[in-house]
């Protein structure tokens, strides 16, 4: 679950790699709805379920930032 936080090596292609106003979701390669769509049917498969609800966990906490 912990190697699921390597999809945020996305963000070293943004510049700059940090703004803090800016959603991930929609911006940075690993965090676009197609990526988040094979994430969701990786939490079927059952060797890929944990990380597949990894990344769903860290994509959903990656929204929390889109909403404030």
């Amino acid at each position: 679950m912990l190697a699921t936080m390597l999809i945020d090596l996305d963000h070293l292609l943004a510049s700059p790699v940090y703004d803090p106003a800016r959603c991930s979701i929609g911006f940075h390669p690993l965090h676009q709805w197609p990526a988040i769509g094979v994430y969701a049917l990786m939490s079927f498969i059952r060797p890929l379920r944990l990380v597949g609800i990894g990344l769903l966990v860290h994509v959903m906490l990656d929204g929390l930032d889109c909403l404030a």
